[in-house]
């Protein structure tokens, strides 16, 4: 009796999982283990083949200059990117939990830029850098906005990080208002009879009583600009003069176009440890920071 449950739990497992299973190995492992096999050849994309090389590959990596340079653009550009649009969609999240009128509707709005291809919104960005903001500047006599943003390399990265952090607050929105919403509310009109002022409900209870919702936004906000490609490519094609080359964007570039695909492999091995590290980091950190009410 006890061995026919068993088989019948293992078919129910493998009816409503089973083909997620087989999506995430022919997806995501399998792709993964044969990407770390070719970081330790020299594969030619052009031949479909290549030979066992060691870590040679990894050791090019350590000596690539332009790699470390974009890396630490990209850690920069991440950095801003993360805090905006976390602050942002926290207090977008924090005002629309309460009844408003319209409240779906304005929820519905923030949200849809992240239903948005990053190429499609990357174009539509640039029209409004390049044509739109000018024209306006110019009008108005806005002198922040009187030339193309996308042809001045300090100002390129922040049109970057402003496109990617507008996409993302509204996804991180949705999750900061699931934490807000699970907060009892009995702790919060106890505060209001204790006299708390609006600040201080937000740093005392709203912030430690959301630190999982805190975390889930963190991992998605670090682990999504870091793979930022499509937006690199649409917006500002790494340009003006290679100045907001992203580490995806770079290693793309060596891998299809430089026909380096092995090295190109091994950068992008990499970043994924620096990615791992840094989003497993913070999640450990703030979990211990987790209270409940």
């Amino acid at each position: 009796m006890n061995r026919k449950n068993g088989l019948r739990d293992v078919g129910t497992f493998l009816f409503f999982a089973g083909p997620s299973l087989v999506a995430f190995f022919l997806v995501v492992l399998i792709p993964f283990l044969f990407g770390l096999y070719l970081t330790f050849t020299n594969w030619s994309v052009q031949a479909g083949s290549g030979k066992f090389v060691g870590l040679s590959n990894y050791i090019k990596v350590f000596h690539d200059n332009a790699y470390w340079t974009q890396l630490w653009f990209t850690l920069r550009y991440v950095f801003y990117t993360v805090i905006l649009a976390n602050v942002g969609g926290f207090f977008l999240g924090l005002v629309l939990s309460r009844k408003i009128r319209g409240q779906s509707f304005i929820r519905g709005g923030f949200f849809i830029p992240n239903l948005i291809g990053g190429l499609v919104l990357g174009y539509l960005w640039q029209i409004l850098f390049s044509r739109v903001l000018p024209y306006l500047g110019n009008l108005y006599g806005w002198e922040l906005f009187q030339s193309s943003w996308l042809t001045q390399t300090d100002r390129a990265f922040w049109a970057l990080v402003i496109v990617n952090a507008w996409q993302l607050m509204g996804y991180l929105m949705v999750i900061y208002i699931a934490g807000f919403t699970s907060i009892p509310t009995d702790v919060l009109e106890a505060a209001d009879i204790d006299g708390a002022g609006g600040f201080a409900k937000i740093a005392r209870i709203m912030l430690p009583l959301s630190i999982r919702a805190i975390v889930v936004c963190l991992f998605i906000s670090i682990s999504r600009s870091f793979l930022t490609y499509d937006l690199n490519l649409a917006l500002t094609n790494g340009g003006p003069f290679g100045s907001t080359e992203m580490a995806t964007y770079y290693i793309v570039q060596k891998a299809f176009l430089s026909n380096d695909y092995g090295v190109g492999q091994a950068e992008a091995i990499v970043l994924f440890v620096i990615v791992a590290t840094i989003t497993l980091t913070q999640s450990i950190t703030l979990k211990k920071m987790e209270v409940e009410a």
